[in-house]
C-alpha cells in the first residue's frame, strides 16, 4: 500500500470463551467466497421523480459511476483482487448502489486509491470509494460517509498451540505483540480496548500482518471479523479466532462508503443505501458473502 509517509514493515507507532473456528463454517465459507455468479442486482431503474439518477448526477464522468478501493483488496469482500467482477460482498454492494441510482454494469468504472490516501482531504479519483471504511468523527472531517450497509466487529487472531490464543480476555493479551493493517479502525481498537504494555506493530498491508503473524513477528493480529473467518478458513488453516474485541463504549462499528467533502452524491447513495437495507438486498448479499456464526467469543 502506498501511503503519505513511508512505514517500514513491522514498524511501531505511538499510541495516540476460546476455541478454534469450526471446520464446517471454514468449509462452507470457502465455498461462498469462490461462488461463480454474482448476486442477482436490483433493475438499474432510479425511484420515479428523484434526482439522484445517471442524468441528474453529478459524478466525474458524465453518465459513469466511478468506485474506487485499495490495491490489493481481499476477501470475502472482493474476489480474486479483481473488484469489477461483482464477486465479493464490498463489489456486489457497489453495483447493488448503482442500480438503485440507476446505472447499469456497463456504466460503473473502477479506480484503485490506496487506502490511507482515499480519506485524506482533496479532491478524489472517485465518486464512492468501498474499502471497509469505518465511519468515524475524526474521519468526517476530510470526507463524506454514505449511511452504514455493514455493523462489523474486530477480531484477534493467532496461531494455534501459541500461548497468546489460549487468551479468554482483554487481559491475556496486555503482553502479547499485535500487528494491525496501518490507519485502520483496527489499530484504534488494539490500543483502546486492549492497551498492551507493548505498542502495537503497524503494516501497509494485510498480507504484511498475516506474514509477520507466521513468521513470529508479532503473536496475533486484529482484523474485522468476516476477515478474520476468512483468513483461518482459507489462507492460514493452522490459524485461530481468538476472540472478538468489545464494542469502543458500547457503539457499533460500521462501513460507508466514502464521498468527496461535501459532495452532491452523498444524499442519493445514502438513500440508495437506505432502500437496498430496507428491501433485504444488504442481508441476502452479507448471507451470501460473509461468513457468520461459528465460535468467535467476546473477550473482556
Amino acid at each position: 500500500m502506498v501511503i503519505d509517509s513511508p512505514v517500514t514493515v513491522g514498524q511501531t507507532v505511538p499510541m495516540t470463551s476460546h476455541r478454534p473456528v469450526r471446520r464446517l463454517l471454514a468449509a462452507a465459507f470457502v465455498l461462498l467466497a469462490t461462488a461463480c455468479a454474482p448476486a442477482a442486482q436490483p433493475s438499474a431503474a432510479p425511484v420515479a421523480g428523484s434526482s439522484c439518477g445517471p442524468e441528474q448526477l453529478a459524478t466525474r464522468t458524465p453518465g459513469t459511476l466511478t468506485v474506487g478501493t485499495d490495491q490489493p483488496v481481499y476477501p470475502p469482500w472482493y474476489i480474486d483482487d479483481d473488484p469489477a467482477s461483482g464477486r465479493g460482498f464490498e463489489s456486489a454492494v457497489a453495483y447493488a448502489i448503482a442500480g438503485e441510482l440507476g446505472y447499469v454494469r456497463e456504466d460503473v468504472a473502477w479506480t484503485r486509491v490506496p487506502f490511507n490516501a482515499a480519506i485524506q482531504p482533496g479532491p478524489k479519483a472517485y465518486d464512492l470509494n468501498l474499502t471497509e471504511f469505518s465511519i468515524t468523527e475524526e474521519r468526517r472531517q476530510a470526507v463524506d460517509f454514505s449511511r452504514p450497509y455493514y455493523d462489523v466487529k474486530q477480531a484477534v487472531v493467532a496461531l494455534e498451540g501459541a500461548p497468546v490464543a489460549a487468551a479468554t480476555s482483554l487481559a491475556g493479551l496486555k503482553d502479547a505483540r499485535i500487528g494491525t493493517q496501518i490507519g485502520t479502525t483496527s489499530y484504534d481498537a488494539v490500543v483502546n480496548q486492549v492497551g498492551p504494555t507493548t505498542q502495537p506493530s503497524v503494516f501497509n498491508t494485510n498480507d504484511d500482518a498475516k506474514l509477520a503473524l507466521t513468521n513470529g513477528q508479532v503473536d496475533a493480529i486484529v482484523v474485522d471479523l468476516p476477515t478474520a473467518f476468512y483468513i483461518t478458513s482459507a489462507e492460514l488453516p493452522n490459524a485461530t479466532i481468538v476472540g472478538q474485541l468489545p464494542l469502543g463504549n458500547g457503539v457499533p462499528e460500521q462501513f460507508g462508503a466514502v464521498l468527496d467533502k461535501s459532495s452532491p452524491l452523498t444524499t442519493c447513495v445514502s438513500e440508495a443505501v437506505d432502500r437496498l437495507r430496507s428491501a433485504g438486498v444488504l442481508a441476502g448479499l452479507e448471507r451470501e458473502w460473509l461468513a457468520t456464526g461459528g465460535d468467535a467469543p467476546e473477550l473482556r
